[in-house]
């Protein structure tokens, strides 16, 4: 988790949120969101779904998700269902997931959204990352 202190906030199953959701500490989502979601690392459960723009600095993907994502450090599990672009900086997706949309570095979107905070741009050799995962 991107917060060392063990803070963090979980929408559960039976939750569903209208309206924009912003957390200074970890998000956890296992209900449904119809908004954007800005915090430090989010975490989406299997069954949850995601209706707008994310932004944060790590995010390990699950369910469903239509609108953009910004994320410096991006998972797409296999069970994701992604219609919507992707900036980040590193990304890995499993064998299986499902993405509808354009991958591009965070760098390349300079001018238009911000960056989440203190991303960075390249890895140690200067590359943005991409890794699939068997």
């Amino acid at each position: 988790m991107a917060n060392p202190g063990g803070t963090f906030s979980v929408l559960g199953t039976d939750v569903i949120i209208r309206g924009d959701v912003e957390a200074s500490a970890d998000l956890h989502v296992d209900g449904k969101v119809i908004g954007n979601i800005a915090c430090a690392s989010l975490v989406q459960g299997e069954d949850s779904r995601i209706e707008g723009e994310i932004k944060a600095e790590t995010a390990r993907l699950s369910g469903e998700v239509q609108g953009t994502i910004a994320v410096r450090n991006l998972v797409v599990l296999k069970t994701a269902q992604i219609n919507g672009d992707v900036s980040y900086d590193t990304l890995t997706i499993e064998q299986g997931a499902s993405v509808e949309g354009r991958f591009a570095p965070l760098s390349a979107k300079s001018g238009q959204a911000a960056k989440p905070a203190a991303a960075k741009d390249k890895d140690a050799d200067g590359q943005h990352g991409l890794s699939l995962a068997g």
